[in-house]
């Protein structure tokens, strides 16, 4: 059985811009020849809309699911993983999401680090308000 994900001594859920290298020192290690990372960024359009900012919200007990989300990745790939998500208000171009999975071969990274997105999408609960740049706004995915 895989050792629990690295997420578990890093602050999972923050308000601050996300540290990339952070997040893939706790996945890197002497045996693994590949290291991948994921960085979930603002864009600025949405469904042919044009997006000015967003704003996440996050439940008191996200950090717990987003530590399980990377506990499974974890345990079904074997992988070191890691997740970091931002919260609160962010602006085109900023880092939502950091994800990192770091093995000894590049495809069994790439593929946990994309489960482990796709997971994390899927399973923790943390919702995103976009604003227009007309002034509009709406929630996504709720």
């Amino acid at each position: 059985m895989a050792e629990p994900a690295a997420s578990a001594d890093l602050d999972l859920i923050v308000t601050r811009p996300l540290d990339v290298e952070a997040v893939e020192a706790r996945v890197a290690a002497r045996s693994a020849g590949a290291l991948v990372t994921f960085r979930g960024v603002v864009r600025d359009h949405d469904g042919g809309r044009a997006v000015s900012a967003l704003e996440y919200e996050a439940h008191p007990e996200a950090a717990r699911f987003l530590q399980q989300a990377c506990d499974t990745i974890a345990q079904r790939s074997g992988v070191q993983v890691a997740a970091v998500h931002r919260v609160g208000a962010l602006t085109v171009g900023d880092v939502a999401l950091v994800a990192c999975a770091a093995s000894a071969h590049r495809a069994e990274a790439f593929r946990a680090c994309g489960e482990l997105v796709d997971l994390i999408k899927q399973t923790v609960p943390i919702w995103k308000r976009q604003t227009f740049d007309d002034g509009a706004s709406e929630w996504v995915g709720l």
